[in-house]
């Protein structure tokens, strides 16, 4: 690895961690948002292993959030866990001027870097994708990392987008949820961006591959074993990593397939009495009962629910 890659891996490491979760946003009964619920919620989290916290992410509904209730969220967060722990602002719309609005206010926030993905909906080209985060990476003096999720924004960022992008100074690193580990390989081969994991059921392969570390929705639940698991691939150990993997999956199984992982991750967080109210915004459900018994099924099994 050259310097130059160095430098941007620890530059990349610095502003967005080894092991995060995309956090959840919480509610209150009547639907308004809990404040207190979230100072908790991250004080939780930093507690179970994560160095880093995904804010207003999808998980964390940002699409049914307002500009000033992302704001206040942002600058709670940061209140309630300091300045040792790396917090990521989800600003990523389908309007490129909103973006850049989102990305210059979680700036003043407090946030630590940016998470930009490929404008939903739009169906952009690769040319008009590259322009919108150039437009964000210019406009705000933060680190950015892509989101890369074609099942969500119907448009992938190409191995040829990604690989011009990664020439741009402040785009450091990239959510990798595409589930294309070649695609993945070619970059990683190509360029010094950073790679994260966000899609659970493939972070062991990801690690393996090159990532560095993990943007993770289970990681509500287990993020202590994934950062046992980022830690053993760091120091080599696959076998450990491996059997970490394997212990997660039934866990992975019952929060990313059953229903939206936001869905089910405030389910879990309510059953280990960590957030008092599991309401969704909608057009998000929150968890039925039947679904509720699968997930306290699962935590259990997994050591995480007595």
């Amino acid at each position: 690895m050259s310097d130059t890659a160095r430098s941007r891996y620890a530059d990349a490491r610095a502003a967005f961690g080894t092991m995060s979760t995309a956090m959840i946003t919480p509610f209150t009964p009547d639907g308004a948002l809990d404040l207190a619920a979230a100072e908790r919620t991250a004080a939780h989290l930093v507690k179970l292993g994560n160095d880093a916290l995904v804010v207003s992410g999808t998980t964390g509904e940002a699409p049914t959030t307002s500009d000033k209730e992302k704001s206040e969220l942002l600058a709670a967060v940061r209140g309630a866990v300091g300045t040792g722990v790396r917090l990521v602002a989800g600003v990523g719309t389908n309007d490129t001027a909103h973006t850049v609005e989102l990305a210059q206010q979680a700036h003043a926030a407090g946030a630590d870097g940016v998470l930009v993905v490929a404008p939903y909906y739009s169906k952009p080209t690769q040319a008009g994708l590259a322009a919108h985060v150039r437009a964000v990476a210019d406009a705000v003096d933060l680190p950015v990392m892509l989101y890369d999720i074609p099942g969500r924004s119907a448009v992938p960022f190409s191995t040829e987008t990604l690989i011009e992008l990664a020439a741009h100074p402040g785009v450091l690193a990239v959510k990798d949820a595409k589930g294309d580990l070649h695609a993945t390989s070619t970059v990683l081969a190509a360029t010094d961006l950073a790679y994260y994991s966000g899609e659970d059921a493939l972070n062991f392969p990801l690690l393996a591959v090159g990532a560095v570390g993990l943007v993770s929705v289970v990681g509500h639940v287990a993020a202590d074993r994934y950062r046992a698991m980022v830690d053993a691939v760091a120091r080599g150990d696959l076998a450990t990593a491996a059997r970490l993997h394997y212990e997660a999956l039934p866990l992975v199984q019952a929060i990313m397939t059953t229903a939206p992982g936001v869905v089910t991750a405030k389910a879990a967080l309510q059953l280990q009495g960590v957030l008092a109210d599991r309401g969704t915004r909608l057009p998000l459900l929150p968890a039925d009962d039947a679904l509720v018994a699968v997930l306290r099924d699962a935590l259990k099994k997994a050591g995480y629910l007595s």
